[in-house]
């Protein structure tokens, strides 16, 4: 069985992580069960992702280090959540856009 490369299977979202975070968005998948994401940090400031199952679980785990996912500036990530999930993230300083797209692949 070979590694099979990253397919974007529902809608890219984006929004831009600032020192609040914005309203929470839903990158949902067009497949049953999809839980893997493609995860661009666009910007140049580290922003720790906030995530969860409900927009209000990704703007609380934004806002707390140890419940948060910290992406480096500049980084395509591909990592696996809970499916559909609601993404949100916060920066220290300035800003930075961030993608996320569902499929499945590395």
């Amino acid at each position: 069985m070979g590694i099979q490369a990253f397919t974007k299977l529902g809608n890219t979202v984006t929004f831009t992580a600032n020192t609040s975070a914005p309203a929470a968005v839903q990158a949902t998948s067009t497949t049953l069960g999809g839980n893997q994401y493609r995860i661009i940090n666009a910007g140049t400031n580290i922003v720790f992702l906030g995530y969860g199952t409900d927009a209000a679980t990704a703007a609380a785990n934004a806002g707390n280090v140890a419940t948060s996912l910290p992406l480096l500036a500049g980084t395509d990530e591909i990592l696996s959540f809970v499916p559909n999930a609601y993404f949100t993230g916060l920066t220290a300083s300035g800003s930075s856009v961030i993608y996320v797209s569902p499929g499945d692949g590395l």
